[in-house]
């Protein structure tokens, strides 16, 4: 995959709508297992055409967005050197933020087209305000701190309609390990494919979305149980424990200092006045989700860090966690000159009712905003979850991680509706 050494002066519609921190129209990781193109997809790059330094600038924002998402802040009081953060040489932040939108101004129609609803920031910030944004019943304009969040692309999405910015702590998958035993023992690699390229096409086979997923989503339902009238912590994990008793779910043994039980009380909106005040049971559990590379151990072998490590974020086999301590948002390798890979992807979910996976709605976004660079608008996407569960050659794993927001709060609807109106 070569990049284009030329910037884009404008970018087609069509283009901007698909690009970076967005799944492609492809099938799902488990459908691609069965269509015989594995890595033959591509990267977003060569897809829809991204310059070198598109990759670089997307790629050290994403960076720049943990940073100050970890200092718990308004990204627009630090500078880019806050923290741990170290652009990269040729790094350019021609990130802006979205301008303020009238409360009461109705979104435009989004583009519909393949299973998906496009459209541009300042119109998702319009139907946000519309749709999303109550507070205890009553509309919210979109803050400045908010838009500034939101700005930061894929993961802004997630950022702006969680609270904090994403943690990952409580990501869970589903890995068929039967599946990926038979296949390296009865299968060889394809002509011109490595050792290496082959267990990492093996490895990402053996993954199922829909299953990780639907793991998450018995999980929250779990949790949010045993939120029902607990009007203090001790109460809600009593209940927790009971309901996965009664369940026979192997989270119950997990150590009582475990993430999946120190989750809520880390929550910081569980502990805003105008949030959880310290009471379970005006809380609710919510999933996002994160697409990213396995090979991120620098001190792994170069062909693990270029076609994936098939030990890396596996689940746990009898509660689905994975273990999100070695994700550093490190993207994939290149394995030739000109080739460049996005560091990853998010996608909100929120707290649907809808049973059927494949007519939930995912809110993502194509890349930060920067409408007066080549790069362009930020575009948001919501799309059914064959369009967001699809797989790309930038990542190998996707995992549904479960987090807390205020029932007060209206960003995780029971009902989404997809576009506008």
């Amino acid at each position: 995959m070569i990049f284009m050494h030329k910037r884009r002066r404008v970018l087609a519609f069509a283009t901007v709508g698909t690009v970076m921190c967005t799944a492609g129209f492809m099938p799902s990781v488990s459908q691609a297992a069965g269509s015989g193109d594995g890595e033959k997809k591509g990267s977003y790059a060569e897809t829809h055409g991204l310059t070198a330094d598109d990759v670089k600038n997307i790629n050290a924002l994403n960076e720049r967005a943990l940073t100050l998402g970890r200092l718990g802040d308004s990204p627009e009081e630090f500078p880019s050197s806050a923290g741990t953060f170290s652009p990269a040489p040729a790094f350019v932040d021609d990130r802006e933020t979205p301008p303020a939108e009238a409360l009461d101004r109705a979104p435009d129609a989004y583009r519909a087209y393949g299973g998906r609803a496009t459209t541009v920031v300042n119109n998702y910030i319009r139907k946000w305000q519309q749709v999303y944004s109550q507070r205890d019943g009553k509309k919210q304009q979109m803050t400045e701190e908010q838009r500034e969040k939101l700005s930061y692309g894929c993961v802004g999405v997630t950022w702006v309609n969680s609270g904090p910015y994403p943690t990952n702590k409580l990501a869970f998958a589903s890995f068929d390990e039967n599946k990926y035993r038979t296949r390296l023992k009865n299968t060889s690699p394809r002509p011109d494919e490595t050792r290496a390229e082959f267990e990492g096409r093996i490895a990402k086979e053996s993954f199922d979305e829909a299953k990780g997923f639907q793991r998450a989503r018995d999980v929250a339902a779990t949790m949010n149980k045993a939120l029902e009238n607990a009007h203090d912590e001790r109460t809600y994990l009593g209940n927790l424990k009971t309901e996965l008793t009664n369940k026979s779910d192997a989270l119950l043994h997990e150590d009582g200092r475990s993430n999946f039980y120190s989750a809520l009380r880390n929550t910081p909106s569980f502990k805003e006045r105008e949030g959880g005040n310290y009471d379970p049971s005006k809380m609710k559990a919510v999933i996002y989700s994160k697409h990213f590379w396995s090979g991120q151990d620098r001190r792994s072998s170069a062909d693990k860090r270029k076609y994936g490590d098939p030990d890396a974020f596996r689940p746990d086999q009898g509660t689905g966690l994975v273990d999100m301590a070695n994700d550093r948002n490190i993207p994939r390798s290149p394995a030739g000159p000109g080739e460049g890979w996005v560091n990853f992807d998010y996608g909100w979910f929120g707290a649907q009712a809808e049973s059927d996976a494949d007519k939930t709605i995912w809110t993502h976004g194509d890349h930060y905003h920067a409408p007066s660079s080549g790069l362009g608008p930020m575009h948001v996407h919501e799309s059914k979850f064959r369009n967001w569960s699809a797989g790309y050659a930038d990542f190998d794993r996707g995992t549904y991680v479960v987090t807390f927001i205020p029932k007060s709060w209206n960003t995780a609807p029971a009902k989404v509706e997809q576009g506008w109106p």
